[in-house]
């Protein structure tokens, strides 16, 4: 028998890609696998146990018992290689030895050593566990409807622990037949990439279509193609400059019209501190203070940064409850020399088993200290929030977070909401998501294959903020504003609430107008065009195609509503004072068209001077402070996926596994992702712009007491 067993194993065609429906009785495992069979015309193995059992009842009046185990494992192998004669590009196999090994050990708490071997060795590009969502049915071999939870986490541990590559298929019989189409679909295409089947099932439980990394292995081979720069936005080139009296104007207009919108403010927040503590990190691990001292390492280093920071350091929200601390982990802490205080003092702060300031989202550490409080930079965004996006005494605020990182968000929630609401008399609704897992890309080694960790898995990669746009996708609001973390200030949140509403005023003005022409083009004659093209070109900045007058009413009428129904972004823009980061540029893509855009400097091709040349005259930069509207003018919401430029990512190395590897992100979501977004630059005063990009601009003026 174990010879006939490792003959029959060895059978096979590697052509065929061989895929085994596995469950419990009565969960649809026949049905599926015929239907497979049926739609990609191919051979179907049948359960040769039936018919094996059936037999045996019939001449003998007995049903199975331990014996049988081997003959039924040995017959299902013959049908199924058999039917590799018939079988084109797949093989569906009803059962597979893993069940009779499974059945085995259930039924009679034994499974033989040779069926236990062959079964384990076996193998199939896929396994389908059949759920155990369907009704039980009854047949005339088998009737055990109860445990079947508990059967069924027997057969999908025994595919763990046996290393299958499985993947649960659940829902109605037609929702089956649909999932497992799709999968076997894919699954060739990923065979056909030189992926393995356990490549597959990672990639499908990571959310991550078959497309997409085909795509993404594309990009990594034949580049990225870099944004093509026409000139920077400038004043009177793009970007609209207002009085103080003409933006107090549009604050005024939004506070009149807020009533019949539904506002939220979008606050991305997942990213931890990491960099702001950068210098000092670097300064923990190179450091010895038994051989020299901190001036001393200053001045060897050209520290700067952290002179700054032990000089200001009483001055910092935090240094209180660090201080406080150390007190009382060293009763002789004020007697210490001043290096050990200051030494001591930065190790706290950083390390895993005290404060981890470094490795908490930025969102929850203290930025400003008040008479009678220190408060987070989550506290801040609640005050703007009442004071800037809230209608009818309603808010709603929205956080991007890490799922680890969401109940210190909720704690500092709780301890400060409602004191919020109690000043402001605004009701806040405050709402978390995540960055979905599918929009993880895969990470390649330097030479473009697919990099596998030190178990052999692949790895996928955080797809950047522009995974995001996916978050922003799923609000339900008229209009967003859009505002990063670390950009809050300790003062003057009056006057930045003021331009926050003059932008969002901004917006609905253009949105009326917009929404006004598309409900009446279709009646539009020749003549009325006039005023939308107008409009279009010199308020929203867009170029008509170079033949648009040549064209027939109703082509340039279908033109326009193109290029009007979209999603619409009015984007404060800061000048520019040398910031790290993107600019708003007149762009154009590769049919020729020109578009505003903010670009970072990674989608700039560095190597071509005059590109180079029109990247340093940028008179503007972006301080990530948009307001958007996301409805269209039939009140319904966009689907923002569909206005991404796909072709605007970016390729990243990174150290993973102490190996360099190549990351793709995603179109920014102020980038590419808003890419054909109707655009308006609005400049807007530099007291609007306050990040916390290192520890140290905590000293700066907008995060101090006044």
């Amino acid at each position: 028998m174990e010879k006939k067993f490792k003959q029959l194993s060895n059978k096979g065609d590697l052509a065929i890609l061989k895929i085994a429906l596995f469950g419990p009785e009565s969960t649809g495992k026949t049905t599926l696998a015929k239907e497979l069979a049926e739609h990609f015309q191919t051979a179907f193995v049948p359960e040769f146990a039936r018919d094996y059992l059936q037999e045996k009842w019939d001449t003998s009046g007995q049903i199975c018992d331990v014996n049988d185990m081997l003959p039924i494992a040995y017959g299902q192998l013959n049908l199924e290689n058999q039917s590799l004669v018939s079988a084109n590009e797949f093989l569906f196999c009803d059962t597979n030895l893993m069940v009779t090994k499974v059945f085995s050990e259930v039924y009679y708490n034994f499974c033989d050593p040779l069926l236990d071997k062959a079964a384990r060795k076996h193998e199939y590009d896929l396994f389908f566990l059949t759920d155990i969502d369907v009704p039980w049915e009854k047949d005339d071999l088998r009737d055990k409807p109860d445990g079947r939870e508990t059967v069924f986490s027997i057969f999908k541990q025994s595919l763990i622990d046996n290393n299958k590559p499985f993947i649960t298929i659940s829902g109605t019989k037609k929702e089956r037949l649909e999932k497992a189409i799709q999968i076997v679909d894919d699954l060739a295409r990923a065979k056909k990439m030189g992926l393995s089947s356990h490549d597959f099932v990672q990639i499908f439980e990571h959310g991550i279509s078959i497309d997409n990394i085909i795509s993404q292995l594309d990009l990594f081979k034949n580049g990225i193609s870099k944004a093509i720069l026409v000139e920077p936005a400038m004043v009177s080139s793009g970007i609209l400059k207002l009085s103080e009296k003409d933006f107090q104007a549009k604050a005024d207009f939004f506070d009149a019209n807020k009533a019949n919108f539904k506002l939220e403010k979008f606050v991305p927040a997942s990213g931890a501190a990491s960099r702001m503590f950068k210098f000092l990190n670097e300064f923990l691990n190179e450091f010895d203070i038994e051989k020299e001292t901190i001036n001393a390492y200053i001045n060897r280093k050209k520290a700067s940064e952290l002179s700054i920071f032990i000089v200001g350091m009483n001055k910092f929200p935090f240094f209180e409850t660090v201080y406080l601390k150390l007190k009382s982990k060293f009763p002789n802490f004020d007697s210490l020399e001043r290096d050990y205080k200051n030494y001591y003092f930065i190790k706290y702060l950083l390390s895993p088993d005290y404060f981890d300031f470094a490795n908490k989202p930025k969102g929850v550490l203290l930025f400003h200290r008040y008479t009678a409080h220190n408060a987070t930079a989550i506290e801040e965004h609640f005050y703007e929030c009442a004071n800037y996006s809230s209608s009818n005494g309603k808010a709603s605020l929205h956080f991007t977070v890490s799922e680890s990182h969401k109940m210190l968000f909720e704690d500092i929630e709780k301890n400060t909401k409602k004191k919020v609401e109690k000043e402001s008399g605004i009701a806040i609704e405050t709402h978390y998501s995540f960055q979905n897992k599918s929009t993880d890309t895969i990470a390649v080694t330097p030479n473009n294959k697919p990099f596998r960790d030190e178990n052999g898995k692949l790895l996928f990669r955080p797809g950047g903020h522009g995974a995001l746009i996916e978050n922003l996708n799923s609000l339900g609001a008229d209009i967003v504003f859009i505002k990063n973390i670390d950009n809050v200030a300790q003062n003057r949140i009056k006057s930045i609430a003021m331009y926050k509403k003059a932008l969002a005023g901004i917006l609905m003005e253009l949105q009326q107008q917009v929404f006004r022409y598309l409900n009446e083009m279709d009646h539009f004659q020749e003549d009325d065009l006039n005023e939308i093209v107008a409009f279009t070109t010199t308020k929203l900045n867009i170029e008509l195609e170079e033949n648009f007058h040549k064209y027939k009413l109703e082509y340039k009428i279908d033109y326009l509503k193109t290029i009007l129904d979209r999603p619409i972004r009015v984007c404060g823009m800061v000048k520019n004072e040398g910031e790290a980061g993107g600019g708003p540029f007149w762009v154009r893509d590769n049919r020729g068209n020109h578009s505003l855009q903010i670009v970072e400097t990674s989608q700039v091709d560095l190597v071509n001077e005059n590109q180079v040349k029109i990247l340093s005259s940028s008179t503007h930069f972006n301080p990530v402070d948009l307001v958007c509207g996301i409805r269209n003018y039939k009140n319904e919401k966009f689907d923002l996926t569909q206005f991404i430029d796909h072709n605007s990512g970016f390729i990243v190395e990174k150290n993973s596994y102490g190996k360099i590897v190549k990351s793709y992100e995603l179109p920014g979501l102020w980038n590419g992702a808003m890419a054909k977004w109707i655009t308006v630059f609005v400049e807007v005063p530099l007291i609007t712009f306050n990040p916390v990009k290192t520890v140290n601009d905590l000293l700066k003026t907008a995060h101090q007491p006044q």
